[in-house]
């Protein structure tokens, strides 16, 4: 039976970061299973502002419609305080995520007010450790009308590599991008994770300057295929190698099946993914 914890307000990111890293001090006691409990904040309104400013740092259009990776952001939150508690068996801090589904079953108006929900499910074995899912889902008057699939894992060991890695595409379209982009996908998600905002933080963690946010990348690439997207569909991503900034990629896609076929480039693939209808 799972257990329905309602928020009469939103929860800041910033609390959790800071449970986080209590979380890593020796000694702490973990569960061993994934806490079975659903975060659900009721009647959550969209500020404009902050839509319009999401759209700008992401290269979206400002338009009344929430682009399909918005309701990530708002329920970004409701995630961090889930794998922030100190029974969830794995400790946030140091999990990669490694692949996102979003199905979008609407259009969903800025004016919308939204029922928020959040789990973690499936905890499972990796060749690499172990990984789950954070499934969110928003509905408007008591519809589904978008749910996201976030798949992290937690590395415990070197595990076996692919020996044959993706190919990397000729052509498309040049992005360049700046230091910048880490710390502003941060102020507008809430994500501020160090390994996206410091070059000092991201060396910590094996990498040697700072890395783009993962879902900015997938947020930039349905901006470059904005206009020709289903009104209803499915976009997966899977992340591969970490873009480290500044740098200079490559953005690649092709019709496929009635959908579309994309990633992201530079001598190695950052990101691959399909949009189904």
């Amino acid at each position: 039976m799972v257990a329905v914890v309602e928020l009469s307000e939103g929860p800041g990111t910033g609390a959790a970061y800071a449970k986080a890293a209590l979380g890593m001090l020796p000694g702490m006691r973990r569960g061993g299973a994934l806490p079975d409990v659903e975060l659900v904040h009721r009647g959550v309104t969209v500020d404009r502002a902050h839509l319009a400013r999401y759209d700008r740092v992401c290269g979206l259009r400002l338009t009344d419609a929430l682009p399909g990776t918005y309701p990530h952001v708002l329920a970004f939150p409701l995630a961090m305080r889930l794998m922030s508690a100190g029974d969830f068996p794995l400790p946030m801090i140091g999990l990669v995520h490694v692949s996102n589904r979003i199905t979008v079953r609407r259009a969903i108006d800025a004016g919308s007010r939204l029922d928020l929900a959040v789990r973690a499910v499936d905890l499972r074995e990796h060749p690499r450790g172990r990984q789950f899912d954070v499934v969110a889902t928003a509905s408007v008057d008591g519809e589904e009308v978008w749910r996201g699939v976030s798949t992290y894992l937690r590395k415990e060991s070197a595990g076996s590599r692919s020996e044959h890695p993706d190919p990397v595409p000729s052509g498309g379209a040049v992005w360049r991008l700046t230091a910048r982009t880490g710390t502003d996908y941060a102020a507008v998600s809430g994500d501020r994770n160090p390994i996206h905002t410091s070059r000092v933080g991201a060396k910590l963690f094996g990498f040697p300057r700072q890395i783009a946010h993962g879902m900015w990348t997938k947020a930039r690439c349905l901006a470059a295929l904005e206009g020709r997207l289903p009104a209803a569909y499915t976009v997966e991503v899977a992340f591969k190698q970490p873009i480290l900034l500044p740098s200079t990629v490559r953005f690649t896609s092709s019709p496929a099946d009635g959908g579309w076929e994309f990633g992201v480039h530079g001598k190695r693939p950052h990101l691959t993914g399909a949009i189904t209808a």
